[in-house]
């Protein structure tokens, strides 16, 4: 599973990841949710009903997984079902969030965890630049301040996580997606990466 804040790249990775496994897709479907435009629009209004929609989605699309004959080999996706919370705890009123809770911890000991993950990191700006060149419309009311909460969200939550082993891979000036070099480098890191945690920057790597 790859993992990270809105913008980093995890669609992108997961398409060119899965072809080189030899692994099927399961992608997150936000334009199926009826209810996202109109929450980047009007979030207070539209975050509950927004949660909802992706929490039962993604329910679905695990569902799917753990049947017979759905998925004969590895698969690759670009969310991890525990991400449904941390958008909630940051987008949901103190009542919603209560309620959300009470459905998600219903529903999340039915979900397998992933052999492993993978959270990719981007600072703010970087985030909002690849935003912005992706061209969604509904994704222009998305500003730093909501990103940097994302990011500090999933720093916190991976900072206890212990589902499956995790590769964590900062994507600052490192780009898989666009150049090979850095692709093939980040398979090197996968081949040998050993676990049960391991962080990889090209950055601090290139100053040892």
């Amino acid at each position: 599973m790859i993992e990270g804040p809105i913008g980093v790249g995890k669609s992108s990775l997961a398409r060119k990841l899965a072809p080189v496994l030899g692994a099927e897709l399961m992608m997150e479907k936000p334009e199926e949710n009826p209810f996202l435009e109109r929450f980047y629009a009007d979030g207070s209004r539209y975050a509950f009903q927004t949660q909802m929609y992706f929490l039962f989605q993604r329910l679905e699309q695990y569902r799917e997984l753990a049947q017979p004959g759905m998925f004969g080999g590895p698969v690759v996706s670009d969310f991890l079902f525990a991400k449904d919370a941390l958008f909630a705890k940051l987008t949901l009123s103190d009542d919603e969030y209560r309620l959300y809770s009470q459905m998600y911890q219903h529903l999340a000991p039915q979900i397998p965890e992933p052999d492993l993950v993978i959270w990719l990191q981007a600072e703010p700006p970087t985030l909002l630049q690849r935003i912005g060149r992706r061209g969604i419309g509904m994704e222009r009311a998305i500003d730093a301040a909501y990103l940097q909460a994302l990011s500090d969200a999933y720093h916190e939550y991976f900072q206890v996580y212990q589902g499956a082993p995790l590769l964590a891979v900062d994507t600052e000036g490192f780009n898989p997606i666009h150049r090979e070099a850095d692709f093939t480098r980040l398979m090197q890191e996968l081949e040998s990466f050993q676990g049960p945690r391991a962080f990889f920057s090209a950055r601090l790597a290139a100053h040892r």
